[in-house]
């Protein structure tokens, strides 16, 4: 697939992708019996949703307090010029506490979510990043509470699988369901 190319999901592909994504870790068998197909037949669109790049791994989701990661932060970053924003880019990549990276519109060039350790592991990064070539500024926006973090895609609508046409139901001449009293 080329960038910005779009993949046909049908009904099933959709139900499919929506059941992995909530649990990876079932049967195809499972997978299957929910979405009405043999276990062989969800492998084989697996297979094409994997080798179209729309499944691209599959991993653990872990509870980032829970092992340790406490604090949670956004880090607005601003770039000086175009020509070291590649260079900034190639070096967020190899920083294990930078969980999304994303260049967008606004007052700055791009948007750093993060998780630490604690406040001063914070301060340690932010430290990083101001001291970096072409970085004109930051601004950090600590993460109090969260109420909804999604890994989720919701898949935008289609077909819907597995639903019967619905058939017209023959009337009998002047037999209007909407004028019909309840007896």
């Amino acid at each position: 697939m080329k960038l910005g190319e779009t993949y046909a999901l049908d009904g099933i592909d959709r139900q499919v992708l929506d059941e992995l994504q909530r649990d990876s870790k079932r049967s195809l068998k499972e997978i299957g019996q929910q979405v009405g197909l043999s276990a062989p037949s969800v492998m084989e669109r697996v297979r094409k949703l994997e080798s179209a790049g729309i499944i691209r791994g599959y991993h653990a989701l872990l509870d980032a307090r829970k092992v340790g990661l406490d604090i949670s932060a956004f880090i607005g970053v601003s770039i000086v010029s175009p020509t070291q924003l590649r260079a900034f880019e190639e070096w967020v990549d190899s920083v294990p506490q930078v969980m999304e990276c994303h260049h967008v519109t606004g007052g700055h060039t791009l948007l750093l979510k993060v998780k630490t350790q604690n406040t001063e592991d914070l301060e340690g990064l932010i430290s990083r990043i101001r001291s970096m070539d072409g970085v004109a500024s930051t601004e950090t926006m600590v993460v109090l509470s969260t109420r909804t973090e999604r890994v989720e895609i919701a898949l935008p609508a289609g077909e819907p699988a597995g639903e019967p046409k619905r058939r017209k139901r023959n009337r009998r001449k002047g037999d209007n369901p909407e004028t019909r009293q309840a007896s």
